[in-house]
């Protein structure tokens, strides 16, 4: 065991453990779509976290897409229009 993952435990209750890190992985393999649709439980936890990484990536772009596509259309429609949008949106 590295000396780090030594003091970690050594340092008290308010670190994180071996097995929450496991459970954590686990929880991202359930919900990350790329690992998921390969339906094999031998994966790495550094490729758990690098697949959840490209995913929320992936994620913040569709967002600004969906954003940018919404600001074109608040644009090319009437005032009341946009403000029924507004209002639904912000629902």
């Amino acid at each position: 065991m590295s000396s780090r993952r030594s003091r970690s435990r050594q340092s008290g209750s308010s670190r994180i453990t071996d097995d929450q890190i496991h459970d954590l992985v686990t929880k991202l393999q359930q919900i990350l779509p790329e690992i998921r649709e390969r339906r094999s439980d031998k994966v790495s936890a550094a490729r758990v976290l690098q697949e959840t990484c490209n995913y929320i990536r992936s994620l913040h772009r569709e967002v600004d897409d969906i954003s940018e596509r919404l600001s074109e259309l608040l644009a090319t429609t009437d005032m009341a229009q946009a403000t029924i949008i507004r209002n639904l949106l912000m629902q």
